[in-house]
């Protein structure tokens, strides 16, 4: 197994911090507005504030953090991001989906936004002119690469030789990558059954019931920050119905499915935290790249490959980051 993989940025790096400059400003407190669909002790979210207090930015000392949480519940974004519109915030923070990101748009004019474009690709949608200079008022991270999906894929049929027929979990925030899913799984030869979600509360028992009648021999949960409160139960259901399951990031390894191909939140989360900082020390937006992870972590989960009766291939699990045992 090889060892974790450095996560870098195609364009930036580590922050040279001048102490000097945030000695200047000692003084003042800066204010964060953090819209999120999630609660704040997700890992992610904990290594974002931790990576400000190592910039020097501390709630307690010179930064006050307002953060609002729809629990999951997408049409509660606009009141929420409302209320932190009129919290006189220096920035404002846009993790996870677009209607984060709209509901913020929305309901601030001027106010800076860092943005973790989780599961739609900010430039088709029309927020940023480009990532290199995405001009207005909005920079931050995006994990949206056209080819993950597809690769998800093959990692998965990779796994599992004999797969023909994938059931792919997915809803309207994920049109890309279910077309590259598709191309995918086009030209290995594998039939995908389609479960999409088209509005909240999305039925899980119900999708699966529907792949298992399909005769479905795996699963591709494609990335949406929408599926992230309800993580627990998609593990538990893949693994009721013995459907190994594929995932993007390596949380959802954690908890219980088979693997997972994809950024490292935490490290990504943390880079949303050094333009947070950028921006409090006077950075233009419109001048702050948008940045893409450039590598990528496979983790297996050992646990539930037993638990399904699966021998996962030696040459396939020394090509890991992680194994979890």
């Amino acid at each position: 197994m090889s060892n974790r993989r450095r996560f870098l940025m195609t364009l930036g790096g580590a922050l040279a911090w001048p102490r000097f400059a945030l000695a200047q400003q000692a003084e003042r407190t800066y204010r964060v507005g953090w819209l999120s669909l999630g609660p704040r002790t997700e890992p992610y979210n904990l290594a974002f504030e931790q990576r400000l207090r190592e910039l020097g930015f501390a709630e307690g000392r010179n930064l006050v953090i307002e953060f609002r949480t729809a629990q999951g519940r997408i049409e509660r974004l606009p009141e929420l991001a409302s209320d932190l519109a009129r919290q006189n915030c220096d920035v404002l923070l846009a993790p996870e989906t677009e209607a984060n990101l709209a509901a913020i748009k929305q309901a601030s004019r001027d106010t800076p936004i860092v943005m973790v474009a989780v599961d739609y690709d900010p430039v088709a949608t029309g927020h940023i002119a480009s990532l290199v200079r995405p001009g207005g008022r909005i920079t931050g991270m995006t994990h949206i690469q056209s080819e993950l999906p597809a690769k998800r894929v093959e990692l998965l049929k990779e796994m599992l030789p004999s797969a023909r027929r994938i059931a792919v979990l997915a809803d309207t925030s994920n049109t890309g990558q279910l077309a590259s899913t598709e191309a995918g799984a086009k030209r290995l030869g594998v039939e995908l059954q389609v479960l999409a979600f088209k509005r909240a509360p999305y039925d899980y028992d119900a999708a699966f019931a529907e792949a298992v009648r399909a005769k479905a021999q795996a699963l591709l949960v494609l990335g949406s920050a929408n599926f992230v409160p309800a993580r627990r139960q998609i593990t538990e259901l893949a693994l009721k119905h013995r459907l190994p399951s594929m995932f993007h990031h390596s949380l959802w390894a954690e908890f219980g499915g088979l693997a997972s191909y994809g950024p490292n939140f935490v490290n990504t989360f943390r880079r949303a935290a050094e333009q947070v900082g950028m921006v409090l020390n006077g950075r233009k937006p419109a001048d702050m790249p948008v940045e893409q992870p450039t590598t990528f972590e496979l983790v297996i989960n050992m646990k539930t490959a037993k638990a399904l009766g699966l021998t996962i291939p030696q040459t396939f699990l020394h090509r890991a980051d992680q194994v979890i045992q």
